[in-house]
């Protein structure tokens, strides 16, 4: 019964599944975009941000295409099952969601400019869905490495409730933790680059349209 509640809901601890101990399948070793490694050890002075913003293939395009990105993959994070399968996570019995690992140069782009990236390309008001995806796999958030993206995530998320509350938004519903605790699982083979790889693939990623008051884009970029 807990597969087909109208409502989506998150898991407890005792409801999710178990899991195992090593996964199930191998991730490929480079990015089919931008050629670099998708796993780590990533190069000395590089940083690591972790964003949800509804189904992964879209949201992982957004960051491939930012300047100063130096790889990118997808996976399942926030919840607790351990190597989850992407069947396993749409059951809605993991509790993670679908996340994109960011590896990015901060001299040549900000943590806050990712953030505008992040906030702009979906909307961040809609609880367990995106659009016309529906599930707890597919909420909105952000796990930080650091007090600085968590001071940073802080601000940008109250300067764009402001705007969104002025264009007549919602609540922004978004899950902002550490990743400590909180395990980046990479996804299978298939989902990594899909829309490389798929070019006319499903991406059911879409914004508010109201721009974030940070970084220095414009809107729509």
């Amino acid at each position: 019964m807990f597969l087909h509640r109208r409502t989506p809901q998150l898991p407890t601890p005792q409801e999710a599944l178990r899991g195992r101990p090593t996964p199930e399948f191998t991730v490929p070793s480079r990015h089919t975009v931008l050629g670099n490694a998708l796993l780590g050890p990533y190069p000395d002075g590089l940083e690591v941000a972790d964003f949800a913003m509804g189904c992964f293939w879209g949201a992982e395009r957004k960051f491939w295409q930012t300047d100063g990105v130096w790889t990118t993959l997808v996976g399942y994070q926030g919840g607790y099952t351990e190597n989850p399968a992407y069947e396993e996570v749409c059951s809605g019995l993991t509790g993670h969601t679908e996340a994109v690992r960011v590896v990015y140069d901060p001299r040549v782009v900000t943590y806050e400019q990712l953030l505008k990236v992040f906030w702009e390309s979906h909307d961040p008001t809609q609880g367990f869905r995106q659009g016309n995806d529906v599930g707890t796999q597919y909420r909105s958030a952000v796990y930080t490495h650091s007090p600085a993206q968590a001071a940073a995530v802080a601000a940008s998320r109250e300067a764009y409730q402001k705007v969104l509350t002025g264009s007549g938004h919602g609540e922004i519903t978004t899950e902002i933790l550490p990743s400590e605790g909180r395990p980046f699982w990479p996804a299978e083979a298939a989902h990594q680059q899909y829309l490389d790889k798929n070019p006319a693939g499903y991406c059911g990623i879409g914004g508010t349209g109201v721009s974030c008051p940070i970084g220095v884009a414009p809107a729509g970029e």
